[in-house]
């Protein structure tokens, strides 16, 4: 019960940014794929099934990060299904406010391996002494050459009126946005990783799709989620 009414408190945010999900989902795809790292780190999982979905290369190793209740629902509800990974799934279970790192370095994950992170639908949420800290020990467990893929938002498209809804449904769920970012390039950079931002409009015309209206700068001006991907370079 209390999952189905998560997922109806969050119809309004589908309803509003449904087709921002699909580009985005297909943008951290094709970021993941590109990268041909044979160890990934999903930073906040939750439901994420790429584990299952994607065509990963033989020996690929897949880390999923999460709180503990969580994974053990999502792993019932796999079983349940007869799920088979298309990779090596390993779970490790931690709340990211505490020492994950060690966490995940248990669980097998090999620092001086090159890594492809996905830190998807996460800063936001999290305070942003709390992000610091998180992408601190995200480039700290990264030799030269990982890859980072991430989302995030910058102040004006926290500030904008058709938002309000939203936050007052996450607000709900105790599950309020605390951050954003006005240059993720110069914020990235700060922490040795060579990034870059893909804008929604060029995404969306890259897949022949129409640009989602939430992104659209005729309709949201300077209001941006920021897409970006970067290469660790020290």
């Amino acid at each position: 019960m209390e999952a189905a009414g998560s997922a109806s408190d969050l119809n309004g945010v589908h309803t509003l940014a449904g087709d921002h999900f699909v580009l985005r989902t297909r943008y951290f795809d094709d970021e993941l794929l590109a990268a041909g790292h044979l160890q990934v780190v999903v930073m906040a999982a939750g439901l994420d099934t790429r584990a299952f979905r994607l065509q990963w290369p033989p020996g690929t190793t897949l880390f999923e990060l999460d709180l503990p209740e969580l994974l053990e629902f999502k792993d019932d509800a796999l079983r349940d299904q007869l799920a088979v990974p298309a990779c090596d799934r390993v779970t490790v279970p931690c709340d990211l406010r505490d020492d994950w790192a060690t966490a995940l370095i248990r669980a097998g994950f090999d620092p001086k391996r090159p890594t492809a992170w996905l830190l998807e639908g996460l800063f936001m949420f999290l305070p942003p002494d709390a992000g610091e800290k998180v992408l601190y020990w995200v480039s700290a467990l990264s030799a030269r050459g990982s890859t980072l893929a991430l989302e995030h938002v910058n102040r004006a498209f926290r500030d904008l009126p058709q938002m309000k809804a939203v936050h007052q449904r996450f607000d709900a769920l105790d599950a309020r946005w605390q951050s954003d970012v006005e240059d993720p390039v110069e914020w990235l950079d700060g922490y040795g990783w060579d990034a870059e931002v893909t804008h929604q409009v060029d995404l969306a015309a890259r897949h022949e799709r129409a640009v989602p209206a939430i992104t659209d700068p005729h309709r949201v001006g300077d209001a941006r989620i920021w897409l970006a991907s970067a290469v660790r370079t020290t």
